[in-house]
């Protein structure tokens, strides 16, 4: 059995299997990890649904902001923005049994055996793994809540409050968890964002850092796979941070890592290239 980690996917499924050729990827013995931003932007949202419901016995996947924005658009179809690409799985006949599926997965995975993390956007610096994963599961239970899950779409977005604090409770609380998770880019220390900067490595505001290089964060050392920063072309000279969102949806590529042995493969997406 091989486990195999892919990065940000948005739609763009003729990559994905482009890659999961090029390894001979076989569902019944091999495992595929996924770091979210399943869908959106790219042209086929509604098949990579479809193609990962039907090996979800075979993936490990973690939401990203658009998997999570899929979701609150589907309970409110006034969120939906211009630039989507999630229209086809609305309609679609089998949109109860992936957005089922798609709100029972995890912000947060972590593989014991391994001792590998796995997560959209990062862990903030002042969170230890334990804590990271106690938050992640904060979240992850309001998703699985038929009561609470409409109550936590419409309150997800926003970008305050801007750092965690342990008083912070409901949907205010369960934000800040989102965005670390799910947008975190640049942050302070202390573990206050700035999600409005989207660049690369040199662009952040004064005070501001990528959030793997501080030099006290919690997680320093503990191998993480993350996605989300497609600025950052897959390289994070962070030891054990894996990078894999090279930006197959702005016309770069799909890269594939095989976790056990740290070969990255990688698919062109010059095709998906949008202006």
């Amino acid at each position: 059995m091989t486990t195999y980690a892919v990065g940000d996917l948005q739609g763009c499924l003729d990559q994905l299997k482009c890659l999961l050729d090029q390894v001979h990827f076989d569902p019944a013995k091999d495992r595929l990890w996924l770091v979210g931003d399943l869908v959106n932007r790219g042209p086929k949202s509604l098949e990579t649904l479809r193609f990962l419901f039907s090996i979800r016995d075979s993936v490990v996947c973690v939401l990203g902001n658009h998997d999570l924005h899929l979701l609150a658009v589907a309970h409110n179809i006034e969120r939906l923005r211009k630039a989507d690409t999630l229209r086809e799985i609305l309609d679609a006949p089998d949109r109860a049994d992936l957005l089922d599926w798609l709100r029972r997965q995890k912000l947060l995975h972590y593989d014991e055996q391994r001792d590998i993390a796995m997560v959209h956007a990062g862990i903030p610096p002042q969170w230890t793994l334990r804590k990271a994963l106690k938050r992640a599961a904060e979240v992850e239970e309001a998703l699985q809540d038929d009561a609470r899950l409409p109550l936590f779409l419409d309150g997800m977005y926003g970008n305050e409050p801007a750092k965690w604090d342990k008083d912070l409770h409901g949907v205010t609380r369960l934000r800040v968890i989102t965005n670390y998770f799910t947008r975190m880019r640049f942050c302070k220390a202390d573990g206050t964002l700035d999600l409005k900067t989207k660049e690369g490595l040199g662009t952040a505001p004064p005070g501001y850092a990528p959030w793997f290089s501080f030099p006290n964060r919690k997680t320093h050392g503990q191998k993480i796979i993350f996605g989300h920063w497609a600025a950052l072309e897959g390289q994070c000279n962070e030891p054990g941070l894996f990078a894999l969102d090279t930006g197959c949806v702005w016309g770069g590529t799909m890269t594939l890592l095989n976790i056990d042995s740290g070969q990255r493969i990688s698919c062109s997406c010059q095709e998906n290239h949008h202006e």
